[in-house]
């Protein structure tokens, strides 16, 4: 039987998962979010006095009806929080999905199917007994996988989770992790687990007998399969960690787990659809070194956090994508066979599959060539770099001009340190903008935002840049962007404070933001817009991001709405 039609179809199948996951990462990698079941938040008054700690112990009429206001603008957004939730855990869970597809097809994995399905069948002594195993099989695999993310939320938590996602230190060395990935998928090296430990549970499986004995056969799935599947939980639970979702871990291991469960169950049960897998081959490498080229890229967008929280200014915009372009291009070079590492077979002639896939990748390379002038490339924002890393910006356009009011100050506070969104003028001290504010009669945009915060650019990318809500925002708001992972601009000591929420001392302007946002507005999820007034109580319900611009410029407005109306009152 000729098997080039099985091998041409399951290569469509492999790119289109890589493309996917590719795609969905990009479009969901950083946001970072956090539960507050077992926080304790602090209220705080209206008096712009809040940005200090003393403003709690404010006591008068006015702070006490300041407080229901803020209490009921919290009650307003907790089922706009629990929706994000489980939107973020649902992208979680199809991530760890395609993950497990992905896995399948690796040499590891995808060769041990007819061997453990053959094995059920022959120690059962009957079809249906097999069946019963099979499925007792793909069980454990998934309680296994599972039981593994719960352990990362035990010994972390959603808090430290949250606060991981925005270190510079914990960009950085999942960098590292993610490049050694890509190096072993290129066949460097294998990464694998001491074998005394996986002979042990071999030993286990072969000596037990029932339910016991199948449980050692997933577990010694799990650790033979590791050199392969390994950098894809890896890079899920990295993913997944980042998100600061309690559950997200654990949801991203089902997802994965259970699509790689489901092969070796479904083959037990009929035997059809394992005499229609392709056999096993050199094309199964070619999966391998592709998923290297994707590790690879993603690295780079933890390096590139890194070097925002650090302030390192030397891994801008250009330089990512000028790597993402290469990238990219060799991927294209190697699904031609231009391209050969010393484990691939002799690729004879291109089939027609593997023609469009390279001409796919070839052609994304393409697409990223005018970022290097300043195009927005939007399926990389909240990835790449911000537009305010690029040093040439061949047509500024859209919102991105750069008039400024005549009363503006010419400096604000850590704009030294800080930069503004490519366009727009913010405050980074909240004391700052609301006495601006005050001065030029206008409502406040107060943007809670951070660093590592994937959504945060993405918003500034994609919507911002909308002439309309560029427009709103820079000439009926002052915009306040709180910082909450600045960690290097330190805070002056009367404003130095414990935060019960945090349970840390607010000695930096990143746990001070932190603090604020969580006491005032109950939420620690970024992006954050707050809509207020000059009392810093919302004149809407904040909300966090919108990638509708027109849906946003219609959010903005209604707090103009809403200031107009306060003030004709």
């Amino acid at each position: 039987m000729d098997l080039r039609k099985y091998n041409t179809g399951i290569r469509m199948l492999v790119v289109g998962l890589l493309l996917s996951i590719a795609s969905l990462t990009s479009a969901h990698a950083q946001e970072t979010d956090s539960t507050l079941n077992d926080l304790e938040f602090t209220e705080i008054g209206p008096d712009t006095s809040v940005v200090t700690s003393k403003a709690t112990k404010v006591a008068d009429s006015a702070a006490v009806k300041a407080k229901d206001t803020a209490g009921k603008a919290v009650t307003s957004t907790a089922n706009l929080k629990t929706t994000e939730q489980e939107k973020t855990l649902w992208e979680t869970f199809v991530a760890g999905l395609l993950g497990g597809f992905l896995a399948f097809l690796m040499p590891c994995i995808f060769p041990m199917v007819p061997l453990t399905v053959s094995y059920f069948t022959k120690r059962a002594g009957s079809r249906q007994k097999g069946i019963g195993q099979a499925l007792i099989y793909g069980l454990s695999i998934i309680i296994i996988y599972v039981a593994f993310g719960l352990l990362i939320t035990i010994f972390f938590g959603s808090a430290k989770l949250n606060e991981l996602s925005s270190s510079g230190w914990f960009n950085f060395i999942f960098f590292l992790l993610l490049l050694t990935f890509a190096v072993s998928f290129f066949g460097a090296f294998e990464i694998t687990l001491p074998s005394s430990l996986v002979n042990k549970i071999d030993q286990k499986a072969d000596n037990s007998k029932g339910l016991g004995g199948i449980f050692f056969m997933a577990a010694s799935l799990a650790l033979v399969s590791f050199s392969c599947t390994g950098p894809i939980i890896g890079t899920l639970l990295v993913q997944a960690s980042s998100k600061g979702e309690l559950l997200a871990p654990a949801t991203g291991m089902f997802g994965f787990a259970l699509a790689l469960a489901l092969p070796f169950t479904l083959s037990a049960i009929f035997p059809g659809f394992l005499n229609s897998m392709p056999k096993s081959g050199g094309w199964l490498n070619t999966v391998k070194v592709c998923l290297g080229f994707l590790e690879l890229a993603l690295a780079l967008k933890f390096l590139s956090a890194a070097d925002l929280v650090w302030h390192w200014e030397w891994f801008d915009r250009e330089i990512f994508l000028v790597l993402w372009i290469v990238i990219f291009a060799l991927m294209g070079l190697y699904i031609l066979g231009k391209i050969k590492f010393s484990h691939d077979s002799e690729v004879s002639y291109v089939s027609v599959p593997r023609l469009f896939f390279a001409i796919f990748s070839l052609s994304f390379a393409m697409y990223l060539v005018p970022g290097l002038w300043g195009a927005p490339v939007n399926i990389l924002s909240g990835i790449a770099p911000p537009m305010n890393t690029q040093d040439f910006i061949l047509n500024s356009g859209g919102s991105s001009g750069n008039s400024v009011a005549v009363d503006f100050p010419a400096k604000v506070k850590h704009s030294e340190i800080l930069k503004a969104p490519v366009g727009f003028h913010p405050f980074f001290d909240l004391e700052e903008g609301v006495a601006y504010a005050k001065k030029v009669n206008k409502p406040i945009l107060i943007d809670f935002t951070g660093h590592a915060c994937v959504n945060c650019r993405k918003m500034e990318d994609k919507v911002w840049i909308d002439p309309e809500v560029g427009r709103i925002i820079k000439e009926k708001y002052v915009l306040i962007q709180l910082y909450v992972d600045e960690r290097n601009i330190k805070m002056p000591k009367d404003k130095v404070h414990y935060s019960e929420i945090l349970r840390t001392s607010t000695d930096d302007l990143g746990r001070w933001n932190g603090d604020f946002q969580a006491s005032k507005y109950g939420s620690n999820s970024q992006p954050f817009y707050v809509l207020a007034g000059h009392d810093l109580n919302p004149l809407v319900k904040p909300g966090g991001a919108i990638f509708e611009a027109k849906q946003y410029a219609a959010y903005l407005q209604s707090g103009v709405d809403a200031f107009e109306k306060k003030k004709s009152d």
